[in-house]
């Protein structure tokens, strides 16, 4: 297992900041190629049904220009698996997605969905893309995303960082050993192990730490930190803190 832990990082929230204002600025391929300057390792974007940040233009132009990984957020609907296998990104990661959220609030309920789940994700698999399921850190889930043929689970950091915000410590440290014990299980089966969701500077190298996770995607702190430091220093400040968790 090589010990270089990837960093892809979520531009979404640039366009969020362009569209509150239905201009041009700021751009998100500007922001993925200082990203990739700063040692992103890869970039994520969400295109929602809604397309209330990241449009089908972003992702048009995100796939000529980039020069190191897309990783496609998406839900699994028959309008994203077509612009998924029109453009063919590097992976795919399949999210829920419900039209009222701010932001992705769970894991896909993949063990009560694994028929429909599974024909979904044959045809990406078969047109080239690493297929990712953004699951809880649950043993049924990862269990039914290995069943359906995923190559990759993305566990969703959320409620830990949720509870080290609010200073909920026995809760933290409940679901870091969650995270610590789901990673190692997703690993036993064969499944890449990425992780994701709320990481911040305080919360990242815990996580970072854990062998078996091979990538982690993190945006909107590095959004909103950038707005302090710059995006290039934001992103490198991170990269520096995953590296350190890594050694």
């Amino acid at each position: 297992m090589t010990d270089h832990l990837r960093l892809g990082v979520n531009i979404d929230h640039v366009a969020t900041v362009r569209n509150a204002r239905g201009s041009a600025y700021p751009d998100p391929l500007r922001a993925a190629k200082l990203a990739e300057e700063a040692g992103a390792d890869g970039i994520t974007a969400h295109l929602r049904e809604d397309r209330r940040h990241i449009s089908d233009a972003d992702i048009e132009a995100l796939m000529e220009a980039l020069t190191v990984p897309l990783n496609f957020e998406m839900a699994a609907t028959a309008e994203m698996q077509a612009i998924a296998l029109r453009h063919k990104p590097h992976a795919v990661c399949i999210v829920p997605e419900k039209r009222e959220e701010r932001t992705t609030e769970g894991g896909l309920e993949v063990a009560r969905e694994e028929n429909r789940l599974a024909h979904f994700i044959a045809p990406l698999a078969e047109a080239g893309c690493r297929v990712s399921i953004f699951i809880a850190a649950d043993a049924r889930q990862i269990e039914a995303a290995h069943r359906i043929g995923a190559a990759v689970v993305e566990l969703h950091t959320g409620a830990y960082c949720d509870a080290h915000a609010e200073a909920r410590v026995k809760e933290r440290d409940e679901e870091l050993d969650r995270l610590r014990e789901m990673s190692a299980f997703a690993h036993s089966l064969g499944l890449e192990v990425h992780a994701g969701h709320g990481l911040t500077y305080d919360t990242v190298q815990p996580v970072a730490a854990f062998p078996e996770v091979r990538e982690l995607n993190i945006g909107h702190f590095l959004i909103g930190e950038a707005i302090f430091r710059g995006l290039v220093p934001a992103i490198a400040e991170m990269r520096r803190l995953m590296n350190e968790a890594r050694a």
